[in-house]
């Protein structure tokens, strides 16, 4: 575990004259309590971290990290909201587990820590997952609000600019666009098509399969929102998205597909090994870093492709900021003052310049969008609206480990496709009606 101590000392160092840029302090920054932040190391973190600085500079409150890798975050969050007294004032909640948190009744609502509090109108709803109704568990405005958005992270498609220009090549929409051209792009082994990540984890595969299963117009439950939890992922378009993800692998990809995660396709895509990657749109930052990239200024994005006729559909794998309900008064009421600022313009501004994915409009109508290396701002925001909420229920980490470890079977040529979705499929119905849900086969 790492524990970043974000003092006033490492702040002016840090942060140099912009500390004293802020010497007449707006109203939230009155003298507050000091806060935990409970958080995993990713992407974006990195961004994060300096927005924080940023806030202990500019309100004079004190902000401690405590960074885990993604399951080890969970686990303490878990343990944290079971305690008597919570050790952590902010959890960072991935899709994967906010529904458990809420229906749980381990989040204290905004609107309950202050009355007052006001969502800015330009933050992004994402799906309405920041809300929820306990009354009928349900993600709606007409719920209270649980959660700040902290990163709205979806896939994105990264591909080679440069190499396009040279091989006249233009963005693809569709499945059939994007095989063709990392056919075209495909030289291993010094230069693979298309790398994909198919390693099993948690939450790892799976959502990398998510854009590919959507795109096909397949879902894994009948209707969520109608409280629906029929298994439809064994279906035929669910096989069709999977043997056109292994086949692309087998075509144009990696010959480790099976065993690459996330680190290890953003690496191929830095080192120039690969022409195209689907991964999210936080590690955008990373492609014009010279201390770390071999492809500077050559990477573009585009929304993830889809059949003919269908939306993009990238899975949400957002990351809500929602305040812990066994911490002390006075610090739940300082996470709030936290929330309140990260939600400004200005702050989502300084945000975005330093890596991070912006959680309001307002970015992505500032100049700083017709940057070239902001690039990636426009794609993303025509990805946005499409993006889908993939898991509205508090038990979904149960049915991302089965899709985790099924996905990886297929891809390493352990199971056929279908025989493993029908694997996966029964093993989720199980886990739905057990749990008393309206479930079955499709």
């Amino acid at each position: 575990m790492d524990t970043f101590r974000l003092t006033r000392r490492q702040t002016l160092a840090g942060a140099g004259a912009t500390a004293m840029a802020f010497a007449c302090r707006p109203l939230w920054a009155a003298s507050a309590a000091p806060i935990t932040i409970v958080i995993n190391q990713s992407p974006w973190f990195d961004s994060f971290r300096k927005t924080v600085v940023r806030y202990e500079a500019e309100t004079g409150n004190k902000v401690e990290l405590d960074v885990n890798p993604f399951a080890g975050s969970l686990e303490k969050q878990r343990n944290s909201v079971r305690a008597t007294t919570g050790s952590y004032d902010l959890l960072i909640m991935n899709s994967g587990w906010f529904a458990e948190m809420y229906a749980g009744g381990f989040v204290e609502a905004i609107s309950d820590i202050d009355p007052g509090f006001k969502l800015d109108p330009d933050v992004y709803t994402l799906g309405n997952t920041i809300y929820f109704d306990p009354k009928t568990r349900a993600m709606t405005p007409a719920g209270k609000l649980m959660s700040i958005p902290v990163q709205p992270n979806v896939p994105m498609l990264y591909y080679r600019g440069d190499l396009y220009k040279e091989a006249g090549l233009k963005e693809p929409e569709t499945f059939a666009e994007l095989e063709a051209n990392a056919k075209a792009l495909h030289r291993p082994p010094s230069r693979y098509g298309m790398v994909q990540r198919g390693a099993r984890g948690t939450h790892t595969v799976s959502y990398d399969f998510y854009p590919y299963l959507y795109g096909h117009g397949g879902d894994i439950f009948r209707d969520q929102n109608a409280g629906d939890y029929t298994v439809t992922l064994a279906n035929d378009v669910g096989v069709a998205a999977l043997e056109y993800y292994i086949h692309l692998a087998k075509e144009a990809g990696h010959p480790q597909t099976a065993s690459m995660d996330q680190a290890e396709v953003i690496q191929n895509v830095l080192t120039g090994k690969a022409a195209h990657v689907m991964v999210v749109i936080a590690a955008a930052s990373q492609m014009d870093d010279k201390n770390k990239s071999a492809v500077v200024d050559k990477i573009e994005f585009a929304p993830p492709p889809h059949l003919p006729g269908l939306p993009t559909a990238p899975a949400l794998g957002h990351w809500l900021g929602g305040v812990s309900k066994n911490v002390t008064d006075d610090r739940k009421r300082a996470t709030v003052e936290f929330l309140r600022w990260f939600q400004t313009k200005d702050a989502q501004l300084h945000y975005a310049k330093s890596g991070g994915i912006p959680i309001s409009a307002a970015p992505y109508s500032d100049p700083m969008a017709e940057e070239r290396v902001n690039r990636w701002m426009k794609p993303l925001s025509k990805a946005l609206p499409h993006a889908v909420n993939i898991y509205q229920f508090p038990e979904a980490s149960e049915v991302i480990a089965v899709l985790d470890l099924g996905l990886n079977r297929a891809i390493s040529g352990e199971v056929a496709p279908a025989a493993a979705l029908n694997g996966m499929a029964d093993e989720i119905q199980a886990i739905m009606a057990k749990h008393g849900y309206k479930t079955g086969r499709a």
